[in-house]
């Protein structure tokens, strides 16, 4: 039974299982007038509250360091498979049960009515446990599969993509008109898949030469659980779904999501047999002269840290820690080109309501652009991922290259929008969207390339905070502001000057992020191309 349990395959099925669960960040917009109304709030008390989901989603340094710290625990060059990520996961569980009971509570009157800093530490705690789960099953899987990093964080990061729309499929299968009941689901769902699964969440490295094919099989899974949520999206805004319809879209949904279960079964039984072909003897003769420390259950640790002064790559024994990173410049680098390009796209999707009906899109337009969002979001973290993969091992192009092309392609994103022509907000909403979700998914995988992979939870998530960091200075000071200063005695604006200056500084601050990044692929492209020629003398 461990043969079937044990193992990175059924690791990454239950990491896949938590990720499109654990969203609920994502469906605020579900719930949101139900708190508003129960508790009183107006939209600017609302918005407050909603800031701190914003901060808890993606401010994940504890989870880092909770990682970090279980995992160096088990010894310092060997990784077991039950130690480390179901601590983490587990608190994240906790957390997230916690903080949407309470606001639960709340909501359905069974508990005085909190003050507002009291619900903004519900909504906090609820929003934070995604960094857990997301810092979990994201590091486990560059352990388990170090030799395609992009691959499986695309994967994984492209599920949580994917888990707005999975979510609002079952509140209007279930519990649409009842929005208090999806809090109490909120709550209850996502702690209850991770309690369920976390002890199959194990870091258990190897190296096969199947292993591309077999994750390819997973991102087939993922791109065709995509098509079918865009699918039920756009009939949705075309069609009204009686509730029967919803629920059989659920029971399809549950289908999709118990297949990768079945490939990683088959693959350990593929490996299963090919152990007893060739014997455990010659197995481990073979495996050790390509990835001796991988398949013993070691990582290798090493970094490359690529000194400003010299084209000279200079290794290190150990992978940096949080306080090392932070005294690299290439740390700050790839900050300040997250914070251009993460919070330029999400201070879009977070106006992009306002952006709609300034431009006199209806109602039905709008709810189609917001839902689509997470498909195009989607489409940026898996897309990224995989593509990086293969231009990094078949190129050699370092991976910050990547996110330089994703910030000019944002670039444009942005200008589109501010144009106001007819469709614009179409065509920009599907560039920014993409390139939004694909700086999320290169991130962690650069993270773990330039500073090693025993902190790289602490280390991603700290570069992570420059999202709300970029968000709040750019909805805030920004599209706010200039929005304000047009609009009308009734505090709305129409017309294409409504937001026309907000992005052309938008695509000013992406173009910026631009610059940075391409400054980061240059240092770094001499230690991605030795990082390719190790890898391909190990094939």
């Amino acid at each position: 039974m461990d043969n079937i349990v044990g193992n990175r395959w059924v690791a990454t099925v239950a990491s896949i299982w938590i990720q499109a669960t654990m969203g609920g960040s994502y469906a605020f917009g579900v719930y949101s007038p139900v708190l508003k109304s129960s508790q009183s709030y107006d939209q600017s008390t609302l918005d407050t509250v909603s800031v701190f989901k914003d901060i808890g989603a993606n401010a994940g340094i504890l989870s880092g360091l909770l990682y970090a710290a279980t995992a160096a625990s088990s010894g310092s060059r060997r990784w077991r498979c039950f130690h480390g990520p179901w601590v983490v996961l587990a608190t994240g569980a906790i957390q997230c049960f916690l903080g949407y009971f309470f606001m639960w509570l709340a909501v359905v009157g069974i508990i005085p009515r909190p003050p507002v800093p009291l619900m903004c530490l519900f909504m906090f705690l609820a929003a934070h446990a995604q960094t857990f789960f997301s810092t979990a099953n994201v590091v486990t899987g560059v352990l388990n599969f170090p030799d395609y990093s992009g691959t499986i964080v695309g994967i994984l990061k492209g599920s949580l993509g994917l888990t707005g729309a999975i979510i609002i499929q079952v509140y209007q299968a279930f519990f649409k008109g009842n929005q208090s009941t999806f809090i109490l689901i909120l709550a209850l769902l996502p702690s209850t898949v991770t309690f369920s699964v976390m002890c199959l969440v194990r870091i258990c490295p190897a190296n096969t030469s199947d292993d591309k094919k077999h994750l390819n099989q997973f991102s087939i899974f993922v791109l065709v659980l995509a098509a079918f949520l865009m699918i039920i999206i756009i009939l949705e805004n075309i069609v009204e779904f009686p509730r029967w319809a919803h629920i059989v879209t659920c029971a399809v949904i549950f289908i999709l999501l118990s297949l990768p279960l079945k490939i990683a079964i088959e693959v350990t039984s593929k490996e299963k047999s090919y152990h007893m072909l060739v014997g455990e003897e010659s197995l481990a003769n073979s495996v050790h002269a390509n990835e001796p420390a991988k398949f013993e259950g070691e990582i290798n640790e090493e970094y490359n840290e690529l000194p400003s002064t010299s084209d000279e790559i200079q290794p290190a024994k150990e992978s940096m820690d949080i306080l090392e990173a932070t005294q690299s410049l290439n740390f700050w680098l790839l900050f300040v080109s997250m914070s251009c390009g993460m919070g330029s796209g999400l201070a879009t999707v977070n106006n992009m309501s306002q952006i709609g009906q300034s431009l006199g899109y209806s109602t039905v337009k709008l709810n189609t652009l917001v839902s689509l969002w997470s498909i195009w979001n989607f489409l940026g973290r898996f897309g990224a991922g995989y593509i990086s993969d293969i231009l990094l091992r078949q190129k050699g192009w370092a991976r910050p290259l990547m996110i330089a092309i994703t910030l000019a392609t944002m670039t444009a994103g942005h200008l589109i929008i501010s144009l106001g022509f007819s469709g614009n907000l179409y065509m920009g909403t599907i560039l920014v969207g993409i390139c939004y979700g694909a700086q999320w998914s290169l991130m962690p995988t650069i993270t773990a390339e330039i500073f090693g992979v025993r902190h790289m939870g602490t280390i991603f998530n700290t570069i992570g905070v420059a999202s709300p960091i970029g968000t709040y200075i750019l909805s805030v000071w920004v599209i706010g502001r200039i929005y304000d200063k047009e609009a009308a005695e009734d505090n709305s604006c129409y017309g294409v000057h409504c937001f026309m200056v907000s992005f052309f500084i938008l695509a000013s601050v992406s173009f910026l992020g631009f610059l940075v990044s391409l400054t980061l692929f240059f240092r770094t492209r001499e230690f991605y191309k030795s990082v390719v020629l190790r890898r391909l003398r190990t094939l």
